[in-house]
């Protein structure tokens, strides 16, 4: 799964980001987490040093090549034990209920195959397990909204096969998870197609 191009780009756009405000929004996502934690698509290693000293070990899941030599050079200096593999959301590389914490930040809406993916996370989780993620979602306003599909045509082509209209804040709630927590915010400019973002938590529905 190669986007050279993007991999190249993303972790210089994800430096201002994280200036503007993003970085807030993962130590958000993380604070409190415990135990192990497989992060899906960890990128170029963003998300490792908002860590907390309570997480244990992190496996952090990465398919394009570029973006992975990348966190393996960041997890040499993260706060807690990360190891990079290789893998995709679809198809987890490790063993099932192995997991007490799973995080999602800016992936779900790149992943080929959202609900695959959420039963794979799923899959992986420990029976009492919590899903963090931060995720930029379709507008619950249907005028914004008309804006995304028509920015989503060509969307996708430059920014490694992201879309903009995904309702995965939904397609969370619909794949056996319990929403817990769910904050929305417009990031990183209202006007921006993918400014509307959750950030939030989710636990696996009991039977």
């Amino acid at each position: 799964m190669k986007h050279s191009v993007f991999a190249r780009v993303y972790p210089r756009l994800a430096t201002w980001a994280e200036a503007a405000g993003a970085a807030e929004h993962r130590r958000e996502l993380l604070a409190g987490a415990t135990g192990r934690v497989i992060e899906i698509g960890a990128g170029h290693g963003a998300n490792f040093p908002h860590y907390p000293a309570t997480v244990t070990e992190v496996l952090a899941v990465e398919p394009e090549p570029t973006l992975r030599a990348r966190a393996e050079r960041a997890a040499r200096s993260a706060p807690i034990p990360v190891t990079v593999a290789d893998g995709t959301a679809e198809a987890l590389p490790t063993a099932g209920s192995s997991f007490d914490v799973a995080v999602t930040s800016l992936v779900l809406c790149s992943v080929r195959d959202v609900p695959t993916a959420l039963a794979e996370i799923r899959r992986v989780l420990r029976e009492d397990g919590e899903l963090r993620f931060y995720e930029h979602i379709r507008s619950h306003d249907r005028h914004f909204a008309r804006y995304q599909r028509f920015a989503d045509v060509l969307w996708p082509h430059f920014s490694g096969g992201c879309h903009l209209v995904r309702p995965t804040d939904e397609t969370i709630a619909e794949s056996g998870f319990t929403v817990t927590e769910a904050r929305y915010l417009r990031f990183p400019a209202p006007a921006v197609p993918m400014s509307p973002h959750v950030l939030g938590r989710a636990r696996i529905t009991g039977d």
